[in-house]
């Protein structure tokens, strides 16, 4: 039996002018929630290439995809899953799901 997930995914909307800072744009983000089954969870930790050694998994989670994530498969950024933001390397369309292939951790615009 498939472990549960429930959780945001964080989807660029596309960018805007940052209220702070005339003249300099942003990626606007929105989060959506999700459920979903995690079909694997693996971690990988790269030590070799830089001074402090970097996190990554692969883990993918199955989430019931609705219309906005269909339409915006190419916008899906982040996903939050342990309490960390992760990056989403690649989404696999199976509908009514999307696979989605988590990497390192997000460090991008969040809402």
């Amino acid at each position: 039996m498939a472990n549960k997930f429930y959780g945001p995914l964080g989807f660029n909307t596309g960018t805007v002018e940052s209220p702070a800072n005339s003249g300099v744009f942003v990626n606007k983000i929105v989060e959506k929630p999700y459920y979903g089954d995690i079909l694997q969870n693996s971690r990988q930790l790269n030590e070799q290439t830089t001074v402090n050694p970097v996190l990554s998994v692969s883990n993918r989670i199955s989430i019931v995809a609705d219309a906005y994530a269909n339409e915006n498969i190419f916008a899906i950024r982040y996903i939050k899953w342990m309490g960390s933001l992760w990056e989403v390397q690649n989404v696999l369309v199976q509908a009514p799901r999307l696979i989605l292939t988590l990497g390192g951790v997000y460090n991008g615009p969040t809402p």
